[in-house]
């Protein structure tokens, strides 16, 4: 069982949901990323999603986009990512690391030299934006190979042809995007959600986590009682952007702490 099964399967036996955060590799800069990762680990993340800073971020807002255009400054690279997991993985041997990002990093260094460099830094599941399900079985085989998880998005406008072929394809688990749009959006609708998570379990397995639009504890709250994980991202991002360098890791680890307290105490209430 690796790291991203073992720590669903202790959850799910204490009646957790998984929290899990988002930061771009290098933001604001690469001597404080693997500290941040160790913070939010210490406030009560149970998986870290670790952005690949890329030129094109499509898919992001522009929150994300900013903080992508940061790391860039710094010149962060694959490589630099690979090493802060390395890194980050020297003190700490059991939470999941997700490498997130797009397919044009992947393409350059290939399939089989990035699944090596990904497994021996310590990664445990690769989700990449860009890759359709339909085109990418040699991607998620070179995966399972190495023992790392490919992990696919999922949203309100996928068809019902595509989720059945992710759910052949999906390991570890499923992040549904619950807004139509770009990461940042706002506006949750929770019966929504609700709605198209039970038509996904219909066909799913694994765990499903929710992003987008989560942006405060009582909403994380509210999606941890309807999914498997709750995924932050812009929210922390800002946080980032709008703190002095000496304040990241307090306001960073606040705000997790606040986001776990919130979804522990709503489970307590049940």
């Amino acid at each position: 069982m690796n790291r991203i099964a073992q720590t669903f399967a202790v959850l799910q036996s204490n009646r957790k949901k998984a929290l899990i955060p988002f930061i771009t590799a290098g933001d604001p800069d690469p001597a404080l990323t693997v500290d941040l990762m160790h913070c939010m680990v210490d406030e009560g993340s149970d998986i870290i999603e670790l952005g690949v800073p890329f030129s094109d971020p499509m898919a992001d807002g522009p929150t994300i986009q900013r903080s992508s255009e940061r790391a860039l400054k710094h010149h962060v690279s694959l490589i630099n990512v690979f090493d802060m997991v390395a890194k980050f993985r020297q003190k700490n041997t059991y939470t999941p690391v997700v490498l997130m990002g797009y397919a044009n990093p992947v393409e350059a260094m290939g399939y089989e030299n990035f699944a090596v460099k990904a497994k021996d830094a310590g990664v445990d599941g690769v989700l990449t934006v860009d890759y359709p399900p339909e085109e990418c079985e040699e991607w998620v085989k070179c995966l399972e190979q190495h023992g790392m998880d490919a992990i696919f998005l999922l949203s309100p406008t996928t068809t019902q042809l595509r989720i059945e072929h992710v759910a052949k394809l999906a390991k570890g688990y499923i992040y549904y995007v619950s807004l139509k749009g770009v990461t940042g959006a706002s506006h949750l609708n929770l019966r929504d959600v609700e709605s198209m998570l039970a038509k996904l379990r219909a066909l799913l397995s694994i765990p499903i986590g929710v992003g987008f639009g989560i942006r405060d504890g009582a909403t994380a709250a509210a999606v941890a009682e309807l999914a498997d994980a709750v995924v932050i991202g812009s929210r922390i991002i800002e946080e980032i952007e709008h703190s002095s360098r000496s304040e990241i890791l307090n306001n960073v680890g606040n705000l997790i702490a606040s986001m776990r307290m919130a979804i522990d105490a709503k489970r307590d209430q049940n």
